[in-house]
């Protein structure tokens, strides 16, 4: 059972809830802008590194590349642009060791509400903290920073199908991956269409008898070159960093381009995907009805395929494609609404995600509880009304660390901004005439279930979500952080 480390410091300027990717370059940004600032990172589980610790699934990788996806203060230098998850994972680990972050974590604290008071002008947290006598603990803060994803950790979105006792197989989930699964030489099928089904098949297929994607309906599939090979040739004629910076540069614009012609030209774009697609499975699979989506490119998330590896393992016959519903399970396998009928051993349930916002915990503003469906983000990262509150919520069109980074770069604006002006706290204010709006345009199953858990966003900035990082960078990086909706006061009210 997992000992909990001891919350020493019951009071910070500022506390971090989430060891993660977000985590731990949010601890970066305050040690070098902001050193003056006391703080602490909670992380609920045992370990750094958040999805990537959770994940431990056959082929578990990321569809960003490690020069977006990682952080700007640490280059990445291994070979494979598309890295698997235990790269990632020691990458996270190793950034949070050489800069000493890792001291500052308190494992095994969950923090399950917080609530701010105005007259103190400070966040008191609720810790539920693990192990065989899990105790609650408090904690105070000046400023609450949640980096805890989007997401839970604890339950993913599972359909239940008829007959699943029935099955003399195993069904499991991807989130919940059992390191005791042994599919050698087994037939598997994986239910799902999204990015974890692309990654599990090819993987999947490297040691299963047989590997099947059934799919509902389909999704984009594009295939990236694993290596980046322009990132190369510039890491040996450049310092790591100067190297690191202008690959990171290049791919952001490549992908900033790529997806405004997707959005400009869908049909186009549409074909093109379908056209690479069909050239890569060969003559045996119809890319028409298992690569060519009812929507438009990027109304959903377009998967990766590094290197064609999907497409190679159908073209191989190691694994094979059905698009079609499932009516029932049988006991040796799933009975389709077409009647055909799927064999298995293992069925995956790469169903998706269940959203939850800020790791589950509840907020409350001066005894009044804070209802996050009924927020509007500011600026894509604070809550209308919450007072000294910011959280990392990365971009659905581009890297999760692009965000994440602006995001911890403003904070500390922030934080510099209140100290200099002598106030100790900062409150978006809503304004009465912006409408509020859902806070992603996605058509994604997972996000249209977990609309209701979100809040809006506005039809205007600095209420509106761009989904743009070159925008972002402008208003986030450089703009006014005093733009008259950001409120300051001293401690006794809100302003």
């Amino acid at each position: 059972m997992l000992k909990a480390s001891p919350v020493e410091d019951h009071f910070v300027d500022v506390l971090i809830i989430g060891a993660g990717l977000s985590g731990i370059g949010a601890a970066r940004h305050l040690q070098r802008q902001c050193p003056g600032k006391r703080f602490a990172i909670l992380e609920a589980r045992a370990a750094i590194g958040g999805t990537w610790d959770l994940f431990r699934y056959p082929g578990v990788r990321s569809d960003s590349d490690m020069h977006t996806l990682g952080y700007a203060f640490k280059p990445w230098t291994d070979a494979q642009a598309i890295a698997d998850g235990p790269a990632i994972l020691r990458y996270i680990r190793e950034a949070a060791m050489e800069t000493g972050i890792d001291r500052h974590i308190r494992f095994g604290c969950r923090v399950v509400a917080a609530a701010w008071s105005s007259a103190e002008a400070c966040w008191t947290v609720s810790i539920e903290t693990a192990g065989e006598t899990g105790t609650t603990e408090t904690m105070r803060a000046r400023f609450l920073y949640c980096c805890s994803g989007y997401y839970s950790y604890e339950e993913a979105h599972r359909p239940e199908f008829p007959g699943e006792a029935d099955f003399h197989g195993a069904i499991v989930q991807p989130q919940f991956w059992p390191h005791e699964l042994d599919y050698t030489g087994k037939r598997v099928v994986v239910i799902g269409s999204g990015a974890t089904a692309v990654t599990l098949v090819p993987a999947m297929a490297e040691r299963a008898a047989h590997v099947t994607l059934l799919q509902r309906s389909p999704s984009y599939v594009v295939t990236r070159p694993g290596r980046d090979r322009i990132g190369e040739r510039l890491g040996k004629l450049l310092p790591a960093g100067p190297a690191y910076a202008l690959t990171r540069w290049k791919n952001v614009m490549t992908s900033m381009l790529l997806y405004r012609l997707a959005r400009s030209r869908p049909e186009r774009v549409k074909a093109a995907i379908q056209r690479m697609a069909s050239e890569q499975l060969g003559p045996g699979i119809d890319a028409g009805i298992h690569f060519s989506p009812r929507y438009k490119p990027w109304d959903q998330r377009v998967c990766v395929a590094p290197d064609g590896d999907l497409f190679a393992a159908l073209r191989e016959a190691r694994a094979s494609i059905v698009t079609d519903r499932i009516a029932r399970f049988t006991p040796r396998g799933l009975l389709l609404e077409s009647g055909a009928e799927l064999a298995a051993d293992v069925v995956v349930m790469a169903t998706g995600l269940k959203l939850r916002m800020l790791g589950g915990m509840n907020l409350c503003v001066d005894g009044k509880p804070v209802r996050i469906n009924e927020a509007i983000a500011y600026r894509g990262m604070m809550l209308s009304d919450v007072p000294n509150f910011a959280m990392a919520f990365g971009y659905t069109n581009a890297s999760w660390t692009l965000k994440a980074d602006l995001t911890a770069g403003y904070v500390c604006r922030l934080l510099r901004r209140m100290d200099r002006r002598g106030v100790e706290i900062a409150v978006p204010r809503r304004e009465k005439d912006v409408e509020p709006q859902p806070l992603l345009d996605f058509s994604s199953g997972y996000v249209q279930r977990g609309l209701g858990a979100l809040p809006s966003q506005g039809t205007r900035s600095p209420w509106r979500v761009h989904q743009n990082y070159l925008r972002d960078l402008l208003l986030i990086r450089y703009g006014r952080v005093d733009d008259g909706v950001m409120r300051f006061g001293r401690r006794g009210a809100l302003p």
